[in-house]
């Protein structure tokens, strides 16, 4: 009797028979797209949004080749606490409200508000404090890549005011953060 693989043949040797290869983004402004794609699709993780008094309320969205989405909640009053992401780098896209990022020193660009829409983009190592000091509940959408392993906690005055950038102006150096291959 002739085996299934006999009669039909094999089925990885067929390549439309194949799921297709999971979408991976390559660059930075390929994962500020995926970030501002989600976004737009308001429908699809609006209904997820859980907001605590108690913690800062996370979800993790979707994961993707070597990369991760995880949708953050903010009540008034929130914050990370000075804090790097270990070998990842990552991309900060606010979904709705407003997020201060404080990096330390004493750099006129030390803290910044992040409205709906504004995105940051920061290399492995980087520390930040992201708090909501305004009086309305927010929302954020952060991926990590390589997915987050690691989350560091730093005194606050040693955060670093450099390497962050607005997706928009990511330049070849924090391109390059990301790694070969994946600029």
């Amino acid at each position: 009797m002739n085996s299934d693989v006999q009669i039909a043949g094999d089925p990885l040797a067929i390549p439309h028979l194949l799921p297709p290869v999971p979408a991976h983004p390559t660059t930075v402004a390929a994962f500020a797209g995926l970030a501002r794609s989600i976004a737009a699709d308001r429908d699809s993780w609006e209904p997820l949004v859980r907001y605590d008094a108690t913690t800062r309320w996370y979800h993790r969205l979707r994961t993707g080749p070597g990369y991760e989405v995880w949708l953050l909640s903010w009540v008034p009053g929130q914050s990370t606490g000075a804090h790097d992401h270990g070998a990842s780098s990552g991309l900060l896209t606010v979904l709705s409200g407003r997020l201060t990022e404080r990096t330390g020193g004493t750099a006129a660009d030390a803290e910044r508000v992040l409205s709906e829409g504004d995105q940051r983009v920061f290399a492995p190592g980087y520390v930040h404090d992201i708090a909501n000091d305004s009086f309305e509940p927010a929302v954020s959408l952060h991926i990590y890549f390589p997915g987050l392993t690691d989350m560091p906690m730093h005194p606050t005055q040693h955060a670093r005011p450099t390497e962050a950038v607005p997706a928009a102006e990511a330049t070849p150096a924090a391109v390059e953060a990301w790694g070969p291959g994946n600029g």
